[in-house]
């Protein structure tokens, strides 16, 4: 039998089921954001020197109080990394499309 304790403690938790597929992750070194009043779409996206065209690799679509947590998250989560492992140096990016050299002729 299971005491009220334990109900309390079970019904606080969420079970979230990682398949080997999406733990494999996606790549990006580029993330494209637009709003909307009612939602926020972050475009994640892979751009690889010598090719021209790239593709969105995975879209998120998120509404403005959950963009509000992401956004306190990955700073808190920035925070913490800073403390442990030093400042991350922000380097000046160049301005879309990135320009990674030159392209191969035959």
């Amino acid at each position: 039998m299971v005491n009220d304790n334990e109900n309390q403690k079970k019904q606080g938790q969420i079970n979230i089921e990682l398949d080997e597929k999406i733990a494999e992750g996606i790549y990006s070194n580029l993330a494209i954001i637009n709003h909307s009043v009612s939602e926020f779409v972050v475009d994640f996206v892979s751009i690889m020197p010598g090719i021209p065209k790239s593709k969105v690799k995975s879209r998120i679509i998120l509404t403005p109080q959950h963009a509000k947590r992401l956004l306190k998250a990955l700073s808190d989560n920035v925070a913490r990394f800073e403390n442990a492992h030093g400042e991350i140096k922000d380097y000046e990016q160049p301005p879309i499309p990135l320009n990674f050299g030159p392209t191969g002729q035959a």
